[in-house]
């Protein structure tokens, strides 16, 4: 048998293993069940592969993330490791033909998603296979009291039925004791090795600050802490804005968000990762599977939507153990904002049986027939066709497919193609005497190179973010350049696919479900409150904090976050004097703005706005008219 670190060294190039992953091989292949929760960057997938190379047979990996399997099989594939994901999508034929692949042919990886474990044909296969290993990666979905809890991952424990000798890893990197005790409960553990490591990064500065102009706040950060970095934002639009204002401050940034295709996401990441581009200001859904040990910044410019995906995120920060800092930016609406986007929108049971019903209606489905039916699927021509608020309606559907009502194609299959008839010259010529069309023509020559060229794939909606206008009108547009005989253009009304995974039986399908939504909606209830009250305490060490969410007690203040630090410039009373002065100084010499004495003090913004407050109410110090601050004279 070969040695942990023998496969370390031939297939990762490391000659050591990094905190409890050398423990954990050990203990899987003593054979023994293992639970492991390991914070973002602690090698989860290491403790799983290395055992899994050196014993004979497949590992099946159980995970509900079709990016991150995919980003696994790929990495190993490069490798030379045998591995394949078998995802929704699929034909009939060819999952055949792929699970023999597996019993046959020497493979030693394969990744499903939960909800295939529910085919009998997949069932049948897998019993057939060497089985050496079954991992279950993002476990907290088993938990019904765990971040993305999923009924599907339910059924893993039939794996244990058909091969009841084979051990089980189960790992995380976020869960409370709760959700720890319930995932070994649910795979069925037997006197479970448990390998947890502390939530602590006491190299990282988590930091909540106060402002009204965030991007002047992320320009003033970056500026003061240079680095590679990245940028959360909630929608696409905000990530172009943003991307917009750094470039033209001449911060180097580049973008990445669910709209843009997959060879700007590799270039873009490309960039990043090899430090030619600074800064990634990209949706949550970026950093999965990322592990960039450099990152000195993490920014949030909304609220996160739990402290779990925050620890998750701000984790990225710091993984070389250099200070690095993980920043919140908040105002005076974010808190509303936050309610509004994720608990507002929460569809009730019936709302959800009344969307399920529509779409059966939509599709013809009659009662008892459907199962396993697939259709091509417009989201926003079914709210329209119903007058189905589009966030509300869109959380409907989200639950339908999480609990398996029905799976749907979160790999959009954009089928709108489009190509330049015309020369660049005379496309420029056509412009001159139809200005209403440059920003979409502009927007579509900036995205898209080649497309004079070949006929290419387009995404009406990251069109209509940079164009900043509706789809429609871009259709609109497109359609009358298609008449002018600029382009040749070919839309398709259809942006994803939704696959039916029980036969249609109304009240009934989702009454089986009604109490887990319940349950779930609680949660998410909780999760906003905990991010809030995350936010605005500032009397407890914002590490502690997070901590002690994450149950861990008994820990000592950071020193280095913004309570901290607050806490710190109190003890010193002589501080607040010494701002005065240097405020009055300043202002001698002629009216400033907050933002202006901010530039000139060596003082965090915090400070300086408190010590302002202080000398208006004093009144030493009054408003001019255009908002600068002068000394007051009696």
């Amino acid at each position: 048998m070969s040695h942990p670190i023998t496969i370390l060294e031939r297939y990762w190039n490391h000659t050591s293993f990094r905190p409890l992953q050398e423990e954990i091989i050990d203990a899987v292949l003593n054979n023994e069940d293992t639970f492991v929760l390991l914070p973002t960057g602690g090698g989860k997938s290491i403790c799983f592969q290395v055992p899994a190379l050196i014993k004979d047979g497949i590992c099946i990996v159980v995970s509900p993330l079709i990016a991150l399997m995919k980003d696994q099989v790929d990495q190993l594939k490069a490798k030379g490791i045998k591995a394949m994901a078998i995802t929704s999508g699929i034909p009939y034929s060819t999952l055949d033909t792929l699970l023999d692949n597996c019993i046959y042919g020497n493979y030693k990886f394969l990744y499903l998603s939960p909800e295939r474990l529910q085919q009998t044909l997949v069932q049948d296969r897998i019993q057939q296979m060497p089985v050496n290993l079954i991992a279950v990666d993002e476990a907290h979905c088993i938990s019904q009291w765990g971040n993305d809890f999923r009924p599907a991952y339910k059924n893993i424990a039939i794996l244990r039925q058909l091969h009841p000798s084979v051990n089980v890893i189960a790992l995380t990197a976020t869960a409370k004791p709760k959700v720890v005790t319930e995932i070994m409960t649910e795979l069925d553990f037997m006197a479970p090795k448990v390998f947890q490591a502390s939530f602590k990064r006491p190299n990282i500065a988590y930091m909540v600050l106060d402002t009204q102009d965030k991007h002047y706040k992320i320009g003033q950060i970056l500026t003061k802490y240079p680095g590679s970095s990245i940028i959360y934002t909630r929608t696409r639009r905000a990530t172009l804005e943003l991307h917009s204002f750094l470039e033209s401050k001449g911060i180097s940034a580049t973008y990445y968000h669910g709209g843009i295709s997959n060879k700007e996401k590799n270039d873009h990441l490309e960039q990043w990762t090899n430090n030619q581009k600074a800064v990634m200001v990209a949706t949550t859904a970026f950093g999965m599977g990322i592990d960039k040990p450099d990152v000195k910044t993490v920014i949030h410019v909304n609220l996160p939507e739990s402290l779990e995906s925050y620890y998750q995120e701000a984790g990225r920060a710091g993984r070389n153990e250099e200070k690095a800092f993980a920043v919140i930016l908040k105002n005076s609406t974010d808190e509303q904002q936050l309610k509004h986007q994720f608990l507002s929108t929460l569809p009730s049971v019936d709302f959800i049986k009344k969307v399920y019903r529509k779409l059966c209606n939509y599709f013809q489905i009659s009662y008892g027939e459907g199962f396993l039916t697939q259709h091509q699927f417009n989201f926003n021509v079914f709210c329209k066709t119903y007058g189905f608020p589009t966030a509300t309606a869109y959380n409907a559907v989200q639950i339908l497919d999480r609990n398996s009502i029905i799976s749907l194609s979160q790999q959009f299959n954009y089928q709108t193609k489009l190509q330049f008839l015309i020369s660049s010259p005379a496309l420029f010529g056509y412009l001159n005497t139809h200005k209403a069309f440059e920003p979409v023509v502009k927007a579509i020559l900036r995205t898209y190179g080649g497309i004079f060229d070949q006929n290419m794939k387009i995404n009406l909606a990251l069109v209509s973010e940079k164009a900043m206008l509706s789809e429609d009108k871009i259709i609109s547009t497109l359609h009358q350049l298609e008449k002018d005989g600029v382009v040749d253009f070919h839309h398709s009304n259809t942006d994803s696919e939704l696959t039916f995974l029980q036969s249609r039986e109304d009240d009934k399908t989702i009454n089986r479900i009604a109490k887990t939504i319940e349950q779930q909606q609680r949660l998410k209830e909780s999760q906003i409150d905990a991010v809030i009250n995350y936010i605005s305490d500032d009397e407890h060490c914002k590490s502690i904090q997070l901590l002690e969410y994450f149950g861990e007690k008994n820990s000592t203040p950071c020193g280095i976050c913004t309570v901290c630090l607050s806490q710190s410039s109190k003890a010193k009373p002589s501080k607040s004097k010494n701002i005065s002065y240097e405020i009055i100084v300043q202002l001698e010499q002629q009216p400033l703005t907050s933002r202006a004495l901010v530039e000139h003090l060596d003082y965090s913004e915090q400070e300086i706005l408190e010590t302002l407050r202080l000398m208006l109410s004093n009144e030493i110090l009054e408003v001019t008219s255009n908002n600068s601050y002068k000394i007051k004279h009696t």
